[in-house]
C-alpha cells in the first residue's frame, strides 16, 4: 500500500465531508488504517496535507478552464470567461471552497504563503504565457510589453486574493472582474479594443 497515496485519499474525502475545520491528523490516520505517527513521515501538518490536496485540485481546475477557453476570442472577454469559470469552479469544489470560508481562509491562506503555493502552480504560468505569446502574434494585446511582464501583472491580480479580506469578501469576486477588466483594457490594442 503507498501510504502517502491513501493518507491523501482519506483526507481529501474527510475535508470534501466534514470540512477543513472537523477534519483532524486521528481521523485522517484512523480512516487510512496507518498509525498516527506515520503521518509525520509524509506531512508536517494538517495544513501541509491539507495545502496538498488544494494545489491539486487547483492545478486540475486550472487545466479545465484552459480546455474550454477559445484563444481566438476577444482577450477581454477570454480574461472575464475565465474567472468567472475559475470563481464557479471554486465554489462547486468542496476544498477549493474553503478558500472564501471567513472560518478557515486566513490559516489556510498563511500556509498558502508559507508553503510557496503560487510556485507550485508554475505549470500555469507555461500554458499562460504561450496564450500572452499567441494574443500578441495576432495583434490581440499590446506588444510594447514583454510576455513576462504581462504574467507579472496577472501575477498581481494573482495575489490580490490573498488580500481578500482586508477588500472584503463581499466585494471580492465582482472587484476582481473590474480589476481584469482593467488591467485588459489596457493590455489591448486598438484593434481588439
Amino acid at each position: 500500500m503507498d501510504k502517502k497515496a491513501e493518507l491523501l485519499k482519506c483526507a481529501k474525502e474527510l475535508f470534501t465531508k466534514l470540512g477543513y475545520k472537523s477534519t483532524n491528523i486521528s481521523k485522517i490516520t484512523k480512516m487510512a488504517g496507518i498509525a498516527t505517527g506515520t503521518f509525520y513521515n509524509y506531512f508536517e501538518s494538517k495544513d501541509s496535507i491539507f495545502m496538498e490536496i488544494y494545489i491539486e485540485e487547483n492545478g486540475k481546475l486550472k487545466e479545465e478552464i484552459l480546455k474550454e477557453v477559445d484563444l481566438d476570442a476577444n482577450p477581454m472577454e477570454v480574461m472575464h470567461i475565465l474567472s468567472k469559470l475559475n470563481y464557479q469552479g471554486m465554489m462547486n469544489n468542496p476544498i477549493l471552497r474553503h478558500w472564501y470560508d471567513k472560518e478557515t481562509f486566513n490559516k489556510i491562506e498563511q500556509s498558502f504563503k508559507t508553503s510557496n503555493g503560487l510556485e507550485n502552480l508554475d505549470f500555469m504560468y507555461n500554458d499562460f504565457i504561450k496564450i500572452i505569446e499567441y494574443w500578441q502574434e495576432n495583434n490581440k494585446i499590446r506588444k510594447d510589453i514583454k510576455s513576462d511582464m504581462i504574467m507579472a501583472i496577472f501575477n498581481a491580480l494573482i495575489n490580490v486574493d490573498l488580500h481578500k479580506e482586508e477588500i472584503g469578501i463581499k466585494y471580492f469576486p465582482d472587484m476582481m472582474d473590474y480589476l481584469s477588466q482593467f488591467v485588459m483594457d489596457g493590455l489591448m490594442t486598438t484593434e481588439t479594443k
